[in-house]
């Protein structure tokens, strides 16, 4: 096949569609994680409070996440010792190139230390069991853009409407006619130019 042929990569980034979990036991130790979608920082802290407040006497609530298109990341290893809770987790969502997502891996510790090395490991493999009982799908970024038309020209921006990749969100009229569009973010250019040929923008 001509490299020029291959087929572009998919637009947008993996992310959990819904919630997995799984639960690994150590040397005495429980492990139990949950994957599930958080689309910003709230949503985020919002499943770690729940599962705080579901398991209040666990040992430690360690926790992992990535967010929006440029997967900003955070983690934190909640009283374990440093690198081996939240890195690991942390490292499980970038190993299957998610974002949007939050993990949470609640410990009971089990009288038994596992030891830097036995606990990176444990945690890891409960978010990866967790990571992979989740449903995943690709979310594209979007954005909005308000255009003022006259009645004439209703048909050729509607036209220019293709969903998924553009929505007419909103339509109000009166003098003139207002559409607010939602269009994939890769593709915004491209409406732009068709809009400005129009003479709108």
């Amino acid at each position: 096949m001509n490299p020029d042929d291959a087929p572009s990569p998919a637009p947008g980034y993996a992310a959990p569609r819904g919630s997995g979990s799984s639960e690994v036991r150590e040397k005495g130790s429980r492990f139990l994680a949950v994957v599930a979608p958080a689309v910003d920082e709230t949503a985020a802290e919002a499943v770690l409070e729940a599962l705080r407040a579901e398991h209040p006497d666990a040992t430690h609530h360690c926790w992992a996440w990535r967010l929006g298109a440029t997967a900003e990341e955070r983690s934190s290893d909640d009283g374990e010792p440093s690198g081996t809770a939240g890195v690991p987790i942390l490292q499980v969502l970038r190993g299957r190139e998610l974002s949007d997502v939050v993990a949470v891996v609640v410990r009971w510790y089990g009288g038994t230390r596992l030891g830097k090395g036995g606990l990176a490991r444990a945690y890891a493999a409960a978010a990866r069991e967790a990571a992979e009982a989740a449903p995943v799908g690709r979310r594209v970024p979007r954005d909005e853009i308000a255009v003022v038309l006259p009645y004439e020209l209703i048909g050729a921006v509607k036209r220019l409407v293709r969903p998924p990749e553009v929505e007419l969100k909103r339509e109000s009229y009166g003098a003139r006619v207002r559409f607010v569009l939602s269009v994939h973010r890769h593709l915004r250019g491209q409406l732009e130019a068709s809009l400005a040929d129009l003479g709108i923008l």
